[in-house]
């Protein structure tokens, strides 16, 4: 099993549930939720790779499907199985996403792949997670696939709050100063990609794109407003964001999207 050293310490040391909890870091769970029950039939299997602490695991279990959860780090997996209530059809397994062959071909109908391609660096390593997804999908299943987009972090983590050093960034090499994408290495801990990158990994793959959702749309670059709003004008946000957040003259800004794809068969 490949272990990436800094990305173990960075989730024994992050509450991904709290990020998901905010109002802010809720505008993406909800989306992808969204999204997915729009594609949900009775008595479907679901694999959730790359589950963290099983947010999204967790909540469709706790709606009677029955859910088999991939996870790398341990900490995860704790905290994951202290969540996990008796009624729930759920398990867990510490495996990684580049390697499912302990599951067999064709079996899913919805999987999940919403945290493994935030820390691959390779074109290699991103097939083989994509080609090992399509592999336990049935033909005709949906894949849901996220990545963390480089504009949108760049604007808001960089230029917007100063928590990336865009100038050390450009020195390093770790952004191009005339087209500013971005490079990445396991140390830096995220990936961040643009919708070009993405097309070309599926290109060749026996997949049909339903939907390109930018999943948390401007919601961080305002997540203070956001922070601050009653439940009558949050959920009013949230139709709103959900109106236009396939609009493609927004979805740069989004720190996150979702791919939601359908195994077409080969």
């Amino acid at each position: 099993m490949r272990e990436n050293k800094y990305l173990i310490e960075f989730y024994n040391n992050y509450s991904e549930e709290e990020r998901l909890l905010s109002k802010s870091g809720r505008v993406e769970f909800l989306t992808t939720i969204h999204y997915i029950e729009k594609y949900l039939k009775p008595k479907d299997k679901i694999i959730e790779i790359g589950a963290g602490t099983g947010r999204y695991s967790h909540y469709l279990a706790h709606q009677g499907y029955e859910v088999d959860a991939v996870e790398l780090v341990e900490h995860n997996i704790n905290i994951f199985n202290n969540n996990t209530l008796p009624e729930e059809k759920i398990s867990i397994t510490q495996r990684n996403a580049l390697d499912l062959s302990f599951i067999s071909d064709n079996k899913y109908d919805i999987t999940l792949l919403l945290g493994p391609m935030y820390h691959l660096y390779t074109k290699e390593d991103k097939m083989k997670a994509l080609r090992e997804a399509i592999r336990v999908t049935k033909k005709g299943g949906k894949i849901f696939v996220a990545y963390v987009i480089s504009d949108g972090c760049l604007i808001d983590e960089g230029f917007n709050r100063g928590n990336i050093d865009v100038k050390n960034y450009i020195k390093r090499g770790l952004i191009d100063e005339e087209k500013f994408t971005t490079k990445s290495k396991p140390e830096d801990l995220f990936e961040l990609v643009r919708k070009e990158n993405i097309d070309e990994l599926i290109k060749n793959l026996p997949l049909k794109r339903l939907h390109y959702v930018a999943s948390d749309g401007c919601s961080l670059l305002i997540r203070e407003a956001i922070e601050k709003m009653d439940t009558e004008l949050f959920n009013i946000y949230l139709k709103y964001h959900f109106s236009i957040c396939e609009r493609e003259d927004l979805l740069g800004i989004s720190s996150h999207s979702l791919d939601i794809l359908e195994y077409i068969g080969d």
